[in-house]
């Protein structure tokens, strides 16, 4: 008897045909092999069980009624969630035209009907074993991420905060106008800034009073552990300069290159903005919050010393300012 866990185990291969006899000659192939098998008539319902199992593989007809293999495909595609999984698209079709309309949709195989059984089991083992290795990533990353938050829960004031700063610098990427790539470092950059602090010892990192030199000293290695933490994965090789250079300073005085102006990517120079505003903003064992205005003017002050990108900054106070109308 095969119990539930074995079931869930198994890899899931998710059929998408709307004539049942299909479905039923690729069950037979692949009998012998150790998967657990959807079905779904047509795109529509293919998306409900996706939605529900999150399969491993999709063997995806082209022509279907309802939604066309094309149509769901792209959908699938297009979702954060389901983008990685790999489709095989079984068709008639032999058009240059329709695969590359598959491919466009984000397709990443074809098996041409009547299709030959030897070359479709092994189309699906070696997108299988591709789907395993990005799992393998994706589980190391979100480790990585679980980490993280780890530190931020370590400090009741800085609950939240990791959460805000990926918030507000994809907002601040919008409105700059930078690409999806781009937002996605924000997004991504804001949760994981403070991910060196993991090395630093409570003692210092959740002291009440304030930091001796040589206890500073220590705080501002974070950002190099941090990239140290990250760098082992090239998923979030991107994010490198941001977590380095988030306490880098216009004028040059920040850690830990004491970069100048825009020596300091970009990325990085937004979430230093965005950083300082929710330090300021929420409070903190030695203070209340501040207000925004109050919070505001802090920013302006420092950025006439040279702390911040003065056009950022002003974008920055214009966007928060929509928010307090």
């Amino acid at each position: 008897m095969v119990t539930m866990s074995e079931y869930s185990q198994k890899p899931k291969i998710l059929v998408v045909d709307d004539v049942p006899e299909n479905i039923e000659i690729i069950e037979d192939i692949l009998a012998e092999e150790s998967y657990a098998i959807f079905k779904a008539s047509n795109g529509q319902e293919a998306l409900q069980i996706i939605e529900n199992t999150l399969p491993d593989l999709i063997l995806l007809d082209a022509v279907m009624p309802v939604l066309s293999g094309f149509e769901t495909a792209k959908i699938i595609k297009a979702d954060r969630i389901t983008r990685l999984i790999p489709i095989i698209m079984i068709t008639a079709l032999e058009g240059r035209e329709d695969r590359l309309k598959g491919l466009k949709a984000g397709v990443d195989d074809f098996i041409s009907k009547p299709f030959n059984i030897f070359e479709l089991r092994a189309r699906i083992s070696n997108l299988l074993k591709l789907r395993e290795y990005v799992n393998e990533l994706e589980n190391a990353e979100e480790v990585i991420f679980s980490l993280a938050r780890a530190v931020e829960a370590k400090d009741k004031y800085t609950e939240g905060h990791c959460g805000r700063l990926s918030f507000l610098a994809e907002k601040m990427g919008h409105e700059l106008g930078l690409a999806e790539s781009d937002l996605l470092i924000l997004r991504r950059g804001g949760i994981l800034h403070d991910i060196g602090k993991i090395a630093i010892s409570d003692s210092i990192l959740l002291k009440a009073g304030p930091l001796t030199e040589e206890e500073f000293e220590i705080i501002k290695t974070h950002p190099t552990e941090g990239e140290k933490i990250c760098a082992p994965l090239k998923t979030l090789k991107p994010l490198l300069p941001t977590i380095l250079y988030h306490h880098e300073r216009f004028n040059g005085s920040g850690y830990p290159k004491g970069l100048v102006g825009y020596e300091t990517p970009v990325h990085a120079r937004i979430m230093g903005i965005v950083d300082c505003y929710d330090a300021l903003t929420t409070k903190r064992s030695y203070r209340n919050a501040l207000s925004h205005e109050t919070a505001v003017k802090i920013i302006r002050d420092e950025t006439n010393k040279g702390l911040w990108d003065p056009e950022l900054v002003e974008i920055f106070i214009r966007m928060m300012d929509k928010g307090f109308e």
